[in-house]
C-alpha cells in the first residue's frame, strides 16, 4: 500500500523489521537497508535496470531475504518543489511495485533533492576513485534517502510517545 503521508506509513510499519530505501534512476536502482530498529541506513547494492518484472523480482528477493517491512522511494522533485516527469515515472513504478506479489508492504516517498550530490560529496571526501564512485553512487544515494526518512520516522514516533 502506498502512503503519501509519512505518519500513516509509520503506523503501517511492522515492528522490528528493516526498511529499504530506493534511488530509482533510468538505468539503475540504488538500494539501501536499515537495521531492525529502523535507525541507521546502510547502502546495499545497485540493481542494473532491465525489465520491470526482473527489477521487481530482484527487489522481492531483497525484501524476503532481509525481512523488509517497508519501502521508501526517493521522489525526484524539481528544485522549486514541483513534480516533473521523473516524479511521475517514480510514482508509476511505485504503483506497479505495490501490485507485485512479495512486495505488498507499506511504501512511501521521500524528497530526494540533492541526495546524489550529498553522496558524491561524501565519496569524494573519502577519496573514492572515479570508477568506484560510478559503481556505488546509486546505493550510497539510496542510503541518504533512507536515512532522511528514518530520521523523520524517529521524530514522528517521539511525538506520538509524548
Amino acid at each position: 500500500m502506498i502512503f503519501e503521508d509519512t505518519g500513516e506509513f509509520v503506523k503501517a510499519l511492522p515492528p522490528m523489521q528493516s526498511i529499504a530505501g530506493l534511488d530509482l534512476g533510468t538505468t539503475t536502482i540504488g538500494v539501501a537497508v536499515s537495521d531492525t530498529f529502523q535507525s541507521v541506513a546502510t547502502p546495499l547494492e545497485t540493481i542494473r535496470r532491465r525489465k520491470f518484472t526482473l527489477d521487481a523480482a530482484r527487489l522481492a528477493e531483497i525484501v524476503t531475504a532481509r525481512r523488509i517491512g517497508g519501502l521508501v522511494l526517493g521522489l525526484p522533485r524539481n528544485m522549486d518543489g514541483s513534480e516533473g516527469p521523473r516524479c511521475q515515472s517514480t510514482r508509476a513504478f511505485a504503483r506497479n511495485l505495490a501490485q507485485v506479489a512479495g512486495l505488498d508492504i507499506p511504501l512511501t516517498f521521500w524528497d530526494e533533492r540533492l541526495s546524489t550530490v550529498a553522496a558524491e560529496r561524501a565519496l569524494l571526501e573519502a577519496d573514492t576513485s572515479r570508477k568506484r564512485r560510478a559503481e556505488v553512487i546509486d546505493h550510497v544515494a539510496a542510503g541518504y534517502i533512507l536515512q532522511g526518512a528514518l530520521d523523520r520516522i524517529h521524530v514522528i514516533r517521539a511525538k506520538a510517545e509524548g
